[in-house]
């Protein structure tokens, strides 16, 4: 089945919510305990995305990977706090898609929007536990900065690295 790739709109948030939440408890379920991950279910993952979008739809990018005319993925990008970088804030793919392909397309597209909005630089914070994630954003380019923070997923305290990578 052909993916295509194209800007998200308002009526995609139910789908984009419902997908963050299937592909955060299949990425993360092996190093986050599944209270934690379903701590926020799937309808308050939706009216999160409801939210934030928003509030910056003017200044940030969501980008859909969609096929038969269901959302596959997702790209949700913008600027950084960092002068000429953008941040690839969230690329999530369903999780019967992983290793289609799809998650390449995305990023793809991602780094070219990145660099059609004139950042010369991208990063993305990633679980330090996401393995697979972190391979993947290697095999692209990025490179950790040696930059951590932490956060919580549901009570969860979890540890994140920033990766970075420059921009044509």
């Amino acid at each position: 089945m052909t993916v295509m790739i194209r800007a998200g709109a308002e009526d995609d948030l139910p789908a984009v919510g419902e997908l963050h939440f299937r592909s955060r408890l299949t990425a993360y379920s092996g190093f986050i305990p599944v209270d934690d991950l379903t701590a926020m279910p799937a309808n308050a993952m939706v009216d999160y995305w409801v939210e934030r979008w928003r509030y910056e739809k003017d200044n940030y990018q969501l980008t859909v990977a969609e096929a038969g005319g269901v959302v596959v993925g997702f790209t949700y990008l913008g600027p950084d706090e960092e002068p000429d970088t953008g941040i690839l804030n969230a690329i999530h793919v369903d999780p019967d898609r992983l290793g289609s392909g799809v998650g390449k397309l995305l990023m793809r597209d991602a780094l070219a929007k990145l660099a059609a909005s004139g950042w010369r630089r991208a990063v993305l914070w990633v679980l330090t536990g996401n393995a697979r994630a972190r391979h993947f954003y290697e095999r692209g380019g990025w490179a950790p900065e040696g930059v951590e923070r932490d956060e919580h997923i549901g009570s969860a305290l979890v540890r994140q690295m920033r990766y970075a990578r420059p921009l044509p």
